[in-house]
């Protein structure tokens, strides 16, 4: 088993989307999913899709800032609740990330929590990780992606 960094980070993010549980879970095993929940400028390069479902199987991509790409191998699994699903870094520029997709159904719709486990590399690997993929940008970020996943279930 791999040793866990001793500088772990979490963030979490929760939204209340409109829709049922199961409109939320076929929004994201769409395998387009992960582009769309990209934020512009970032662009998302998909290399290989080997996932079976939201919680089995790997995916390869590169996010480009610009012209600098970051290769990223994700491995998808089961989350700690009967309706969630995690994403583990297999490949890529932090030293450990894990991000939890936890719903539930609330009275008016479903209540989304995004919950990422992080910890940067030591050296400019970490600097440049900590730009990124954490602080301010990663609040963008999922402010972003809870935006589009309501924006995409109000439009069917």
């Amino acid at each position: 088993m791999k040793k866990l960094p001793a500088n772990m980070r979490r963030f979490e993010m929760t939204s209340t989307l409109p829709g049922t549980l199961d409109a939320v879970l076929r929004f994201h095993q769409d395998p387009r999913a992960l582009a769309r929940l990209t934020p512009p400028p970032i662009i998302m390069q998909l290399h290989r899709d080997d996932r079976r479902s939201l919680t089995e199987g790997d995916i390869e991509f590169s996010l480009w800032f610009g012209p600098i790409p970051i290769r990223w191998i994700a491995r998808h699994e089961p989350g700690p609740t009967a309706h969630s699903f995690a994403d583990s870094q297999i490949k890529g520029p932090l030293a450990y990330w894990r991000h939890e997709h936890l719903f539930c159904e609330a009275d008016d719709g479903v209540q989304l929590t995004d919950r990422i486990t992080l910890a940067h590399r030591n050296g400019l690997p970490g600097l440049l990780t900590r730009l990124t993929f954490d602080g301010l940008p990663l609040r963008i970020l999922f402010a972003y992606r809870h935006w589009r996943t309501r924006r995409a279930l109000k439009c069917g």
